[in-house]
């Protein structure tokens, strides 16, 4: 399971959401063409920075439908705004 946090830049949550199950689809990834979602690690926290949010929302439009489910691709959107609308805020996958 891969859980969604928002942390400020002294690593205090300041928002999360459930996330998603980590599938062999995923480590899959091309990372040519998804590099920044195919630098997701199940057993990692990947974290991503106020300019990394839209290369990642554009990657999140193009990812088959099937890779992560409706709910958790919401939570990211609403997770990333939250990044794209505070300062000195990152969004964070935590991994197991």
């Amino acid at each position: 399971m891969i859980d969604l946090q928002v942390r400020d830049d002294s690593g205090d949550v300041v928002a999360h959401a459930s996330g998603f199950e980590w599938t062999q689809e995923l480590i899959d990834l091309e990372p040519a063409e998804f590099p920044m979602l195919a630098g997701l690690c199940a057993y990692l926290d990947t974290i991503f920075n106020q300019r990394q949010i839209p290369l990642l929302l554009a990657e999140l439009d193009r990812l088959p439908a099937t890779l992560i489910p409706d709910p958790a691709r919401r939570e990211i959107r609403r997770l990333a705004a939250v990044v794209e609308q505070g300062q000195h805020l990152y969004l964070w996958f935590c991994g197991d």
